[in-house]
Formats: C-alpha cells, sequence, structure tokens
C-alpha cells in the first residue's frame, strides 16, 4: 500500500508498533497524527490525548464514551473504526482508521455547494450510519462536517464521538445533557437544562436535516453571532431555502429542521423517502454487480494476488494507454457499471466530451477514449462485462492531468450526465 507518508527517520517509533508522520489536526488537549504500522504497512491515524490537559472527569467520560461507542459500531462501513487504545503515564493514544480524504467541510468550501446527486450519496451513507448508531444504542449529538471524514474512495466516515450517548445515559427513555454544536444541533439539545428530556434519535435526525442544507446551499440554515437570535430563528422556523434545491429536497430538509421533536421526521421515516430511496436502490444493486465480477477476479490462491477487471485490462498493451500522455500529476478516477453495451457507453461519452468542449479521440483498442482540452487529460476506459441480453459494463474514468480543473469544473456534469445511465461502483479520488 503506497502511503505518502515520510516519517522523520531520526523519530522512534510509538510504542514499538507505529511510525508517526504529518500532523493531521489539534484540539485544545489532543493531536491527531497520520502513522504507519510496522506490523503491516498499513496507514492509520493516531489521536494522542494528553492527560495533563484533561484533568477532570467530564473529559475523562468522553474518552471513555469515544472508545465505548465505536467499539459499539465496529461494523459498519461508514463508521471510522477504531483498531486499538494504547496508554502511558502521560498519554493515551486511540490508533485508529485513517481518512485520507480529509473533512467533508474542507469539500464543501473547495466546491463551494454540492449537486443533489453528490448531497444524496453522501447524505445516504451519514444517514444509513446513523441508523446504525441507534440500532446499537449509540447517539452521536454532535454530526457536524467536522466529525464526517472521507477515504480515499470518497466515502464518508462518521467520527469523534467523545459527545455520545449510550444506554446507560438514559433516563426514561430520554437524554438529559445539553452538548454539541448550536449550529448543528436541535433546539432540545440545547436548551434541555430548562426541563425535560429530549429523544436522541430525533436530535441526530435534527443535524441531518442541517447537514443537507448546508451540502446543497454552502451555508447554514441558522446563523446568527447572537446565540439568542439564532435560537428565535429555529423555534420561528426562519430559514430560506435556495430557489436551485427540488421540491422533493425541500420537502426534506422542512421536516427535519421542524423546532418540535414529536412532529420532526425520524430517521426510519427519512429512509424511506422516494428521494432518499432513489439511487441508494441502485447502489445497493452494486452487491449483485460486483458478486457478478467475481469471475473476474484472481485470488491470491493463484498466485498472482487479489486483481480486478481493471486491474486486468491495464495489463493489456492493447488498452493501456500510459504512454499516450506523459505527466507525473496524480492521477484520479473513478468507476461505473452500466447495463448499456459497450457502444452506446461509448457515444454516450463522445457527446459528453463533445458538449464539454473535449477533443475525443480513440487512444487504443477496445473501448479506450482520450479526451484533452487546455492541460486537461482524460481517458475513459469502456470494457465489456456480460453480454446483451443480460448487458453489463464497466467505465473507468481515468483523469491524467490537470486534475484540479476536472475536480472543480466537470467531475460533477459527468456524473449528472450518467445518472440514470450508470451506476458509481467504486470511487478513487487521490485530488
Amino acid at each position: 500500500m503506497e502511503t505518502g507518508l515520510r516519517p522523520t527517520p531520526s523519530a522512534a517509533p510509538l510504542l514499538g508498533k507505529y511510525q508517526l508522520g504529518r500532523l493531521l489536526g489539534r484540539g485544545s488537549f489532543a493531536k491527531v497524527y497520520q502513522a504507519v504500522s510496522l506490523a503491516d504497512n498499513s496507514t492509520v491515524a493516531i489521536k494522542i490525548i494528553d492527560k495533563s490537559k484533561t484533568i477532570g472527569a467530564v473529559m475523562e467520560r468522553c474518552i471513555v464514551r469515544e472508545v465505548a461507542a465505536m467499539r459499539r459500531l465496529d461494523h459498519h462501513p461508514n463508521i471510522l473504526k477504531i483498531h486499538e487504545v494504547m496508554a502511558t503515564k502521560s498519554k493515551i493514544y486511540l490508533v485508529v482508521e485513517f481518512a485520507g480524504g480529509g473533512e467533508l467541510l474542507a469539500k464543501i468550501s473547495r466546491r463551494g455547494r454540492f449537486t443533489e446527486t453528490v448531497a444524496r450519496r453522501y447524505f445516504q451513507q451519514l444517514v444509513s450510519a446513523l441508523k446504525f448508531c441507534h440500532e446499537n444504542g449509540v447517539v452521536h449529538r454532535d454530526v457536524k462536517p467536522q466529525n464526517l471524514l472521507l477515504d480515499e474512495q470518497g466515502n464518508l466516515k462518521i467520527s469523534d464521538f467523545g459527545l455520545s450517548a449510550l444506554p446507560e445515559q438514559l433516563r426514561d427513555g430520554l437524554l438529559h445533557t445539553s452538548c454539541g454544536t448550536p449550529a448543528y444541533s436541535a433546539p432540545e439539545v440545547m436548551t434541555c437544562r430548562s426541563g425535560g428530556g429530549y429523544d436522541g434519535g430525533k436530535a441526530d435526525a435534527w443535524s441531518c436535516g442541517v447537514i443537507l442544507f448546508v451540502m446543497l446551499s454552502g451555508f447554514l440554515p441558522f446563523d446568527d453571532s447572537n446565540l439568542g437570535a439564532m435560537y428565535r430563528k429555529i423555534r420561528r422556523r426562519e430559514f430560506q431555502i435556495p430557489d436551485w434545491v427540488s421540491k422533493p429536497v425541500r420537502f426534506l430538509i422542512y421536516h427535519l429542521l421542524d423546532p418540535n421533536p414529536k412532529t420532526r421526521m425520524s430517521i426510519d421515516a427519512l429512509m424511506q423517502n422516494p428521494w432518499f430511496k432513489k439511487s441508494l436502490q441502485l447502489k445497493q444493486g452494486n452487491g449483485n454487480l460486483l458478486q457478478s465480477m467475481r469471475d473476474y477476479r484472481m485470488g491470491k490462491e493463484r498466485g498472482i494476488g487479489e486483481m480486478n477487471a481493471f486491474d486486468i485490462i491495464s495489463m493489456s498493451s492493447g488498452l493501456n494507454l500510459s504512454g499516450l500522455f506523459e505527466t507525473t500529476e496524480r492521477r484520479a478516477e473513478r468507476r461505473y457499471t452500466s447495463r448499456a453495451t459497450v457502444m452506446e457507453v461509448e457515444e454516450r461519452v463522445r457527446e459528453m466530451g463533445g458538449e464539454l468542449g473535449y477533443e475525443v479521440e480513440v487512444g487504443g483498442k477496445g473501448g479506450a477514449i482520450g479526451m484533452g482540452k487546455r492541460g486537461v487529460v482524460v481517458v475513459v476506459e469502456v470494457v465489456e462485462v456480460a453480454v446483451a441480453p443480460a448487458a453489463l459494463t464497466m467505465v473507468e474514468v481515468r483523469v491524467v492531468k490537470g486534475g484540479e480543473e476536472f475536480e472543480e469544473l466537470h467531475w460533477r456534469c459527468f456524473e449528472g450526465k450518467l445518472e440514470g445511465f450508470a451506476v458509481p461502483w467504486q470511487r478513487k479520488c487521490n485530488l
């Protein structure tokens, strides 16, 4: 596995197990580093907590709660996994899964806002993960883009369970602790000290509504430096949904951002909504598509390691376009499956390239297409896996030059034009 990590040669391995690399982030009592496991060379993230700065029972409870929650939730693909916990007299080390794509907030900031197709993909992963949390007795209570990470394939990972609630904290089925980030927390969570408890699941549903709004608009629905003024806006439901947001999404946002938790849309109801389920049904279908690809995989028992259809294709000199363009830039690629034939996919790709102003050329036999304009070069490989009437075609879109410009301008256009025609299979963004 290529990690890109450059540890300091003179630095001693952490507790003899991990070589620390670059600093990923810091807080008031902890720092997070990228690191490499000396056991298997895998990349991890290590949260180093300074005990001298966490004096007090409250902070200790947060650490214990975070570890307990993550261990309960180890088996969901969209929840950051915890590998192990270590400690010395002065430090606590939480070794967790490395999310190389950074925070969702950074991606929103770069793009300004997401299309509904992109937002829905992240939203589905978020809601699915929260549903899993609730089924396992965990309420997050601090769901915000800063706590939503992306892995190198662009998949969302919920992190930071320090404010989460476990079943033992319930009284009469309700929670009674005020916590979280005001701009993303449900009103009943921030004001529960005035009396009564709150339903943790409904509180997380409110946060989902805020995040969906932010992904599609690029700004917060309720934002005021004066908390009293912000709470008045929340109670009155005073927020403006941008004109470009569709009616189905407006419905979801309005019913998730209901200040009355009794009438607010629940996570269960949200997952039954047609807009939410639309591409989720296609994504769920990917499991069957991946199953059908097993005949095309070569496992370690064959002596050459696990490979997929794209790996095999790249070994073919007739389809390898690496010599067509000279570049030292890091590449970005995304993969799709389609029920259309190779010829139909090629025609759609050529149309898309022309509409986006690219020169389109066939760069090799068997469905390899090159597109280029003003310093941006894209290669599209189209491979027939199954023939009609049950056609299955694999499509790989690979940016070999000008990745940053393509990311900002054209990825969303490509995905929008492919919606309903091809299904995301595996995403790998190294931008």
